[in-house]
């Protein structure tokens, strides 16, 4: 069966050739790649048209059009009934495409959706500290619960269709609210981890903070993860308080054992993050490692507070829809 290859892109003339040479270098190449633009001014669309006569590239311009409605755009566009999808700024493993729509391929599967993977490619140490901080590493997730990004996925036209495409009223978290919506159908997902797409981490602290606010903000607007962000706001309430209070009376024996305490909950904190780092290190100069190693804790703590300022804007923000609706 033919294949659709879609994807979003905006000021992306930096990143797009090493997205599409990675998609030249396919084991199987797509039949067709449909691209909607929404509204680049920095020559992505010359990029785009430099690789026309090698792949079978369709351009769409939606100037202002969110990542979701691109995203629909490219897919109710797309001649095929198996779509894979992707993202601007990640570079593809030579096999992605051919093991991610493998089980759609297969005759005698009933799956529908396909999860691919997705793994840091960072230039930086502080990229390297970032990747192995958020991202999880493949033994962390259940297969079988995964919510796949849309930076590697594939599904069948009838299931986008049939769960009415992405949320284009949600600016972040609409990949995970698509996901959710598939599996509420009922439709079946499969697990490709051998279908690897690389995407470099944010470069800064800065890009780091603003990504993480809006991912929560997201949230807050599509009602996701309520305990997940309940338990972060009672861990930093309380957290503080038994430091601040076992400092004050840290020469009596419950004093010593509420900072063994708040020590140990931090390292657990930071471990997984360290033992996905770790091998990350080789080939650093000693100050680079030590850098890398000084900011997971930075990262960590950057991260909850921006998900903690971002969390209650989403929940204002539907609310506040809910009450005009």
């Amino acid at each position: 069966m033919p294949i659709s290859l879609i994807m979003t892109v905006r000021n992306e003339a930096n990143s797009l050739p090493g997205l599409l040479d990675s998609v030249l270098l396919g084991t199987l190449l797509p039949d067709e790649i449909v691209i909607v633009d929404g509204g680049s001014t920095d020559g992505t669309q010359q990029v785009i048209q430099s690789y026309s006569n090698r792949l079978p590239i369709r351009l769409i311009e939606r100037p202002g059009a969110n990542i979701s409605e691109g995203r629909n755009a490219a897919i109710a566009a797309a001649t095929h009934d198996l779509i894979a999808v992707t993202d601007a700024g990640v570079r593809l493993d030579p096999r992605w495409l051919e093991l991610l729509t493998a089980p759609l391929l297969s005759s005698s599967s009933h799956v529908d959706v396909v999860s691919g993977w997705f793994v840091a490619d960072p230039q930086t140490p502080f990229e390297r500290a970032m990747g192995a901080t958020v991202l999880p590493a493949l033994e962390d997730i259940d297969p079988s619960t995964f919510l796949p990004s849309s930076r590697s996925v594939a599904f069948r036209k009838a299931a986008w269709r049939e769960v009415g495409g992405y949320p284009e009223w949600l600016d972040y978290s609409e990949d995970l609210m698509f996901d959710i919506a598939l599996r509420d159908a009922g439709k079946q997902f499969a697990f490709a981890p051998g279908a690897v797409a690389h995407f470099r981490p944010r470069a800064d602290l800065p890009a780091f903070y603003r990504q993480y606010y809006r991912y929560a903000r997201g949230d807050g607007k599509a009602n996701l993860w309520l305990k997940r962000h309940a338990a972060r706001y009672a861990t930093y309430s309380l957290g503080p308080a038994v430091a601040v209070s076992s400092l004050l009376h840290r020469s009596s024996l419950p004093g010593k054992a509420g900072l063994l305490a708040v020590l140990l909950a931090a390292a657990a904190y930071c471990r997984r993050p360290y033992m996905r780092l770790f091998p990350m290190l080789r080939g650093l100069p000693l100050t680079s490692a030590l850098y890398a190693l000084a900011l997971v804790p930075v990262l960590r703590l950057t991260g909850d507070i921006a998900k903690m300022l971002g969390y209650p804007v989403g929940v204002l923000w539907r609310l506040n829809h809910k009450r005009r609706r």
